[in-house]
């Protein structure tokens, strides 16, 4: 047990809530048609590691309990950098700050091939577009607002306790 919480429930969670952060954005994409930006694909990609840690986890519970508490931290962890990319996606689309090379603000190519090569190659979905937003919050603005909190929780639940 951690606290009064079943020892599965930590893990479970961060699988649960990482696979419908990652379910959502690949609805998001593939049924609603909105392209991902570069920054929005690297949000994705400590959700995946947040159920690969939480599997890892629930694998341990019962064999080892500590390793799953710091399988769990580590699973929150991700979550957290999820939340701290979002955070910076929320900064580009507000023009805050600038985003990567990859954001969709392309170099000058020095040839006209060149430039026809990278036009035709690949599709450009700037990081300062908001494809989609609601009460005027986008999605990266929900995946940092709802990464970091739980992500939070999960590292506060899963910290060894000082009696």
């Amino acid at each position: 047990m951690i606290g009064a919480l079943p020892a599965w429930f930590i893990p479970a969670g961060l699988v649960a809530f990482a696979s419908s952060m990652l379910g959502g954005a690949f609805a998001f994409q593939y049924i609603g048609g909105l392209a991902p930006c570069v920054l929005c694909l690297y949000q994705r990609y400590p959700h995946a590691a947040a159920i690969v840690l939480g599997l890892l986890g629930l694998a341990l519970v019962r064999r080892a309990p500590g390793a799953t508490r710091w399988l769990c931290v580590l699973g929150g962890l991700a979550l957290l950098t999820s939340a701290g990319i979002g955070f910076f996606h929320v900064g580009v689309e507000h023009l805050w700050w600038e985003g990567t090379a990859e954001c969709g603000a392309t170099s000058m190519p020095d040839s006209l091939e060149a430039l026809k090569a990278q036009l035709m190659n690949q599709p450009i979905v700037r990081c300062t577009d908001i494809a989609w937003e609601m009460f005027g919050i986008s999605m990266a603005g929900y995946n940092f607002l709802l990464s970091a909190a739980a992500g939070c929780l999960a590292i506060l639940l899963s910290l060894p306790r000082r009696v």
